[in-house]
């Protein structure tokens, strides 16, 4: 196990922990698509949201909750870490978990201990590494038993890829789940699982990476990107196969058609029965709500174009549309 102490992350270059649950194409967020076109400089989209915000934010107190259930002291490491083998395999720790004993022992010498062993390849002073996490509260079903290792398989693969890459054989997953379930899930090192991971990241590196191919696409947005533009210029032709797929998405689109007519036949019912009432309900309860939303404003950009031209022009600016995807009918 390699450190750099003024390692600059260039995720360009590396496989990282938040990676591999992606490229195994377990991660809800992003695809393997996604990733190869981040690590090939293609796009590097900048991960940005609230939950991202806060479960950043909230790292510190997820940590200090640990430390407060197990009595164990952390240790707050920034330095990045490279596999010993491949020097594409990168880790980023939370949290490195002490025995107090071992706290004790190093003191405020900790860090510089810790960056000396590394740097000699000595073992880790640490019992097991520590993964914060918040989560929805609604998806606590996601998960198993307190205490177990049945979390989610991205957080699950995270995990295996971070002591794969520092030779610890634990990590603990604390999660806390809104504001008031927090729960510490234990993971063990799995040799065999660890290779199989490590074996899938290396294939995805060697062969799309390093190859500049992309890995097959997992859904409609992979398309859109991988085939941004199109070429008047080019036709391709079906196989029968593709021939089967057409016919079966104009019968898909017929029943849904069906189910839209239901549906709206349904509604009309509904809508009949309340009038002008704001509210259906069966024996005390809501069954339904038919209200008119707070009044919103929007630019009447054509009136503006009419009555200004000038001013609209100004402000008018080219849009790509995506390329959109019309199946014909055919009569065979």
């Amino acid at each position: 196990m390699l450190i750099n102490q003024d390692f600059t992350v260039d995720r360009t270059k590396y496989i990282g922990g938040s990676d591999i649950g992606a490229i195994l194409g377990l991660s809800r967020f992003r695809t393997p698509l996604e990733v190869w076109m981040e690590k090939t400089g293609k796009e590097a989209k900048k991960l940005d949201s609230l939950p991202l915000r806060f479960g950043s934010f909230a790292e510190e107190f997820v940590a200090s909750e640990y430390s407060r259930a197990t009595g164990f002291e952390l240790l707050h490491d920034e330095s990045i870490y490279i596999h010993s083998a491949h020097s594409y395999m990168s880790a980023h720790i939370d949290r490195f978990v002490l025995s107090n004993a071992l706290s004790n022992a190093l003191g405020n010498k900790l860090e510089d201990d810790l960056g000396s062993q590394l740097s000699n390849n000595s073992p880790l002073p640490s019992t097991r590494i520590l993964e914060c996490k918040t989560a929805n509260p609604f998806s606590s079903g996601d998960w198993g038993e307190v205490g177990s290792d049945q979390v989610p398989m991205s957080y699950l693969c995270q995990c295996i890829w971070y002591m794969a890459i520092t030779g610890i054989d634990r990590a603990d997953l604390a999660v806390l789940f809104g504001n008031s379930d927090f729960r510490i899930y234990e993971i063990a090192r799995d040799q065999e699982l660890e290779e199989l991971v490590l074996a899938k990241a290396s294939a995805f590196w060697n062969g799309y990476v390093l190859k500049d191919i992309p890995p097959p696409a997992s859904n409609e947005a992979d398309c859109q990107a991988l085939f941004s533009k199109g070429d008047a210029t080019k036709m391709a032709q079906a196989t029968e196969e593709t021939l089967e797929l057409t016919k079966r998405l104009h019968a898909i689109n017929g029943e849904m058609a069906v189910r839209e007519e239901e549906l709206s036949t349904i509604k009309q019912n509904i809508m009949s029965q309340m009038g002008e009432a704001e509210q259906l309900t069966y024996q005390g309860r809501t069954l339904a709500t038919w209200k008119a939303p707070k009044p919103s404003f929007r630019l009447d950009s054509k009136r503006l174009e009419l009555e200004h031209p000038e001013l609209a022009s100004n402000y008018k600016m080219p849009v790509q549309n995506s390329r959109r995807l019309v199946i014909k009918a055919l009569s065979i």
